[in-house]
């Protein structure tokens, strides 16, 4: 019985995929590999709920965190912030232009992170200078 659902599964997930493939661009290798080589370094932070999240004063902590975030997008230090807005531990996303030492010296600064707030991850991470999120 395992075997006959775990090929029923198999089954739709190969339509699924293939239906998805089908509308999709077709990109071919050389495409791929001349624009690989247009990749930059960047680093992706994975931001979090720190032991304060729910302090006194959190609210105005945490404005002056988004205030920040808003000074590095404009100096151009913080190429996509985004908000996590569930109820997940997860506080939010950046990705920014700027190497991992520099983005940690960055984080320790924020307000946020400094009233242990927010906590935060850094990944060195690659993309391609241009992208944007869709208007």
């Amino acid at each position: 019985m395992v075997i006959c659902c775990q090929g029923l599964l198999n089954h739709y997930n190969n339509l699924a995929t293939n239906k998805t493939m089908q509308n999709m661009t077709t990109i071919s290798d050389e495409f791929m590999k001349q624009v690989i080589t247009t990749a930059k370094t960047y680093t992706a932070v994975i931001l979090t709920a720190g032991p304060n999240i729910d302090r006194a004063g959190v609210k105005q902590i945490t404005w002056e965190h988004a205030r920040r975030n808003f000074a590095l997008r404009a100096d151009g230090l913080l190429s996509i912030v985004c908000p996590v807005m569930d109820a997940s531990e997860v506080k939010g996303i950046g990705i920014f232009n700027a190497g991992e030492a520099e983005t940690k010296k960055i984080m320790d600064e924020d307000p946020g992170v400094a009233a242990g707030v927010f906590v935060y991850e850094a990944y060195p991470c690659r993309s391609f200078p241009g992208d944007s999120l869709p208007k």
